[in-house]
């Protein structure tokens, strides 16, 4: 039997993945409004206890979905995958949606589908046999190691470094706005190991172990009250040669493979909450101002081109091609709709969103307001997402140095 005769239909694999998401969960019903789980956060505000139990509690569902054959789908069939298109992955998504299975958090996108490719791309034959399949599987989880207080956006501007003595490296410096820190096994970390030449290539990437002597994690306090984020202290850990990925200077190609994942991973951000602020309008037990009607039709509206750049990236995905330009807009335009979600919210609730009465769906919503702005900065800034389309996508000069 060829390789394509053994892809099912695509009928059929949705027909058998209803039947095994029903053997396990129970459909997502539409609960009524005022009931169940009103929180439209954009940065969770969990306690270290609150989100070691979440995490815990998604990589159960998410060992079950591999082992059953249902994760890992567009993934080699060497590290557990079924090898089929990204059709079939969509496909999966879309039915899962219907089943009230744990909520992924970014950690769990950061693992399977950046991290994991990652390695099997860039890693030694020994790497690959250690991390990939553990972390499609998520017996592991991963977090990013790359951003730096004094980088800003460049991340080919990182100052911490890795010294090589005698096969062991040594590592020292300082991350920040690492998501899940605190939970995750290891840290994908960007480290300058050459100084005396061009930025980007004086760069080598590492899997750092998150329980390694030298490694501390602090949490970043948030505007909303949580902690999501981390900032990341690397003081004289020490490694053996094993755990560099990838070629030394050759950090920045790497690197550019991880944050490529990350561009077309993030196309649905903000999307769900935007649903929420329709149906808050709905459900406002007033009639809507001429204004409110026109601020809700807009974020619809916005909503609406966000999903249809995402479907474009999809299809170019699944048709074999490179996405086009939407992958680089895709970050821009999920900014944007929680922008206009915010505003749609503070509109319709008005006092309600800062004084907290009790009342279902009000005062959650300042979470939303909040947290927002955040991911204007979260993923590379939206005036670096500026420059990149303007320069890479558009081919515009680069603007003149100061």
């Amino acid at each position: 039997m060829t390789a394509e005769q053994s892809i099912p239909g695509l009928g059929q694999f949705t027909a058998d993945a209803t039947a095994w998401l029903q053997s396990i969960a129970a459909p997502r019903t539409e609960a009524p409004w005022g009931r169940g789980d009103d929180s439209v956060s954009v940065f969770e505000s969990w306690t270290p206890a609150e989100e070691k139990a979440h995490t815990d509690a998604i990589s159960e569902y998410e060992r079950a979905k591999f082992d059953a054959g249902w994760g890992a789908l567009s993934s080699p069939t060497e590290y557990g995958g079924r090898d089929l298109p990204l059709s079939y992955t969509l496909a999966f998504r879309r039915v899962e949606e219907g089943f009230d299975i744990p909520k992924r958090t970014e950690m769990f996108s950061v693992t399977q589908q950046l991290v994991a490719p990652t390695i099997a791309q860039w890693g030694t034959p020994a790497q690959r046999d250690q991390y990939v399949r553990a972390m499609l599987r998520t017996d592991l989880i991963a977090c990013q190691l790359f951003s730096e207080t004094e980088a800003g956006s460049d991340l080919a501007a990182v100052r911490t470094r890795a010294v090589e003595s005698d096969g062991t490296w040594t590592i020292d410096g300082h991350k920040v706005w690492t998501s899940g820190a605190s939970v995750a096994d290891i840290g994908v970390a960007v480290c300058r190991t050459d100084s005396t030449v061009a930025k980007h290539a004086g760069l080598t990437v590492f899997l750092i172990p998150m329980d390694a002597p030298g490694v501390t994690v602090r949490p970043i306090r948030q505007m909303t009250g949580g902690a999501s984020f981390n900032e990341v202290y690397l003081e004289g850990v020490q490694l053996d040669d094993t755990y560099r990925l990838g070629p030394v200077g050759k950090g920045w190609p790497v690197a550019l493979t991880v944050l490529a994942a990350e561009r077309l991973d993030g196309g649905n951000l903000g999307l769900a909450n935007a649903d929420q602020a329709v149906e808050l309008a709905r459900n406002l037990g007033r009639p809507l101002s001429d204004l409110e009607k026109d601020r809700v039709a807009d974020m619809v509206t916005r909503s609406y081109v966000q999903r249809i750049s995402n479907m474009r990236v999809a299809g170019a995905v699944v048709a074999g091609k490179d996405p086009g330009p939407e992958a680089s807009l895709g970050k821009l335009l999920a900014t944007d709709t929680m922008a206009r979600t915010s505003e749609v919210a503070r509109l319709l609730l008005g006092r309600d969103l800062t004084s907290d009465s009790g009342e279902w769906g009000t005062f959650a919503w300042s979470e939303h307001v909040l947290g927002a702005p955040g991911y204007k900065i979260a993923g590379g800034t939206d005036e670096i997402q500026h420059n990149i389309i303007a320069e890479r996508v558009l081919g515009l000069p680069r603007e003149p140095r100061p």
